[in-house]
């Protein structure tokens, strides 16, 4: 099958390597000539220009945008919408706020145009792994497109999952990362915790990798934490300074929105907050109030 790819970042390149793995014609647009370049090493097409890989392309289309959430994306959809044709597909595998993506599907409808937000997770370890999507918008869309969905999925399993209309495959990947937040979390203060017990001199990389064999903690997160510990016991080559890039914030949105309480998440997601401030308002307010109230002793600057 033939498909285009818009945006051939870490991602989106080895997303395009995989389909080239097993079979299928890419065609691929991004910025960086370098990106192209290396998506015809290995045997796809890269074009300069978006009307390029459009017409590159044999209809019905299908044009896979893998770019950053927001303004990008807006622009990128709004461009293609001028060069795809009633019957093309086009689907979004970034991490889109999923009412956008129900707001994009309305409008490219209108141009006979079907879109599928698809949550795509993997990270880096996608082309080697698969990738587990979950898939909302157009059945019938989303069944003419399977053996794209299938062969980026781990072979043999429900990974390339149809879960309901537009909107909802990026509403489902944004709550499978706001669990993501409150999981790493619980990981990262149960290590602290085993560091502070000095007195015992727990070794933290042979824990982790303890837990990995039979544990009900045992996880790809472990692993991976495992790995890291390995590598760096300490963890001394990195900050605590800890980004967020949007999910976990729409999903306490979502929280708020359907009075479903999610303490964990939103807490974790606090943490991360936390994680960039450096001797912050908040804490200095309250030293200044156990002082004022209780002559308790303060730090100063």
């Amino acid at each position: 099958m033939q498909i285009g790819i818009v945006g051939l970042g870490r991602m989106g390149g080895n997303m395009a390597r995989r389909l080239l793995q097993d079979g299928h014609a890419v065609v691929g647009f991004d910025l960086d000539a370098g990106a192209r370049a290396e998506l015809e090493i290995h045997g796809g097409t890269g074009k300069s220009s978006l009307a390029d890989l459009v017409n590159a392309l044999e209809t019905p289309r299908t044009v896979w945008v893998m770019v950053p959430s927001g303004d990008i994306t807006q622009s990128t959809v709004d461009a293609l919408a001028g060069f795809m044709s009633a019957g093309d597909t086009l689907i979004d595998g970034g991490n889109s706020n999923y009412k956008e993506s129900i707001r994009r599907a309305e409008e490219l409808a209108k141009h006979g145009i079907d879109m599928l937000d698809s949550g795509t997770s993997g990270g880096i370890w996608g082309l080697e792994n698969g990738y587990c999507l979950t898939i909302g918008g157009n059945k019938e869309a989303y069944e003419r497109n399977l053996p794209i969905f299938k062969s980026l999925a781990p072979p043999e399993s429900e990974g390339n999952l149809y879960v309901g209309p537009s909107g909802s495959g990026h509403y489902v990947k944004m709550i499978h990362n706001g669990i993501e937040y409150g999981m790493m979390q619980a990981f990262a203060e149960g290590l602290e915790l085993l560091e502070a017990k000095s007195e015992f001199g727990l070794n933290l990389a042979e824990i982790c990798e303890n837990w990995r064999y039979g544990s009900v903690i045992r996880s790809w997160l472990l692993d991976l934490t495992a790995d890291e510990l390995k590598e760096d016991p300490g963890l001394d080559q990195l900050s605590s300074y800890v980004e967020d890039s949007g999910e976990g914030r729409w999903t306490v949105d979502a929280s708020v929105e359907l009075a479903v309480p999610a303490p964990v998440i939103t807490a974790a997601l606090q943490m991360r907050f936390r994680s960039r401030q450096d001797n912050p308002m908040g804490g200095r307010a309250l030293a200044a109030m156990r002082n004022a109230f209780g002559g308790h002793s303060v730090r100063r600057t």
